[in-house]
């Protein structure tokens, strides 16, 4: 079989977003201790990517097997991978593979449970569960958006609790900002989907609100995040640095005038899916840079 098939079921566009993640919470620890152990940070990435790839096969089987990815229409943002309906994977080997992901990604997480005690076995357990049952009980409760957003930020918590044992005022800020970055995705991208994911008994934001209110809600995520970095940066918790990330704005300034117009044109509506992604993924990278500046300022 062919490993582009592989990369596409797992959706390993989408896998950046964690690794953003762990970045985040790597370059936020060295600033403030001037250390890092380099073999816990490798292990850590490894672990998160792991499970959120077990995240992305176990929401393919699912969906295929619930007849959601049969009557979507896919794009290259929505509607599934394609891979099961196309016949490129039997099912049973992308639970297979799902599983395997989440034992692996499990694995990696025990062991900083023997090295840092209970806090990293609660934020495990989170993940575990939230993994296991993200496509079936969480999302047809309408919860998916704070599931990714409460995801996010359980990485980069975690990440910063086994580089520092500790959990500061800034860690949860900084979680809460990538953690609102991966739901504004998972937010835009569910749009294409409203009929069929309703249909099927799935309950997402979109689908709760109706797409012309929910439409309303663009601006709150990049508000939220923007708000934020105002707030770290006032208070010192982040660098001034940091606000290198309003240069994103530019990017979804168009798609927001745009997106109650286009709501029933798919062309146009993929450039909308497109250049939120894009906004989500840059702006994550820029506040990792911010601090990995401020980090090099300070050695100058």
């Amino acid at each position: 079989m062919s490993i582009s098939v592989w990369f596409r079921v797992i959706r390993i566009k989408f896998l950046l977003a964690s690794v953003i993640a762990v970045s985040l919470g790597l370059a936020i620890s060295y600033w403030q201790t001037k250390t890092l152990d380099i073999i816990s940070g490798v292990i850590t990435m490894g672990g998160v990517i792991a499970l959120h790839a077990s995240v992305d096969l176990l929401n393919d089987y699912w969906d295929y097997k619930r007849g959601i990815d049969t009557i979507t229409k896919r794009t290259k943002f929505s509607g599934g991978t394609g891979v099961l309906p196309e016949g490129l994977l039997k099912p049973s080997t992308v639970y297979r593979a799902g599983m395997i992901c989440l034992a692996s990604g499990s694995l990696a997480g025990a062991y900083f449970i023997v090295l840092h005690g209970w806090i990293i076995a609660v934020i495990l357990g989170f993940a575990i569960l939230s993994i296991y049952f993200y496509s079936t009980k969480i999302v047809d409760s309408g919860l998916g958006e704070i599931f990714v957003g409460i995801k996010g930020t359980m990485i980069v918590l975690g990440t910063m609790y086994i580089q520092t044992q500790a959990i500061m005022p800034t860690n949860i800020v900084a979680g809460v900002i990538a953690g609102t970055l991966s739901s504004f995705v998972l937010f835009i991208t569910s749009f294409p989907d409203h009929d069929a994911d309703k249909q099927k008994g799935r309950k997402t934001l979109v689908i709760a609100l109706g797409k012309s209110k929910a439409s309303s809600l663009y601006w709150v995520f990049p508000a939220v995040v923007y708000g934020l970095v105002m707030f770290g940066v006032i208070t010192e918790m982040f660098p001034s640095y940091s606000l290198i990330v309003f240069t994103g704005i530019f990017m979804i300034s168009k798609s927001a005038s745009k997106i109650k117009k286009s709501l029933d044109n798919m062309d146009e509506f993929v450039h909308i899916m497109k250049s939120t992604v894009l906004f989500s993924r840059i702006t994550g990278a820029l506040f990792v840079v911010s601090f990995v500046i401020a980090i090099l300022a300070n050695n100058s």
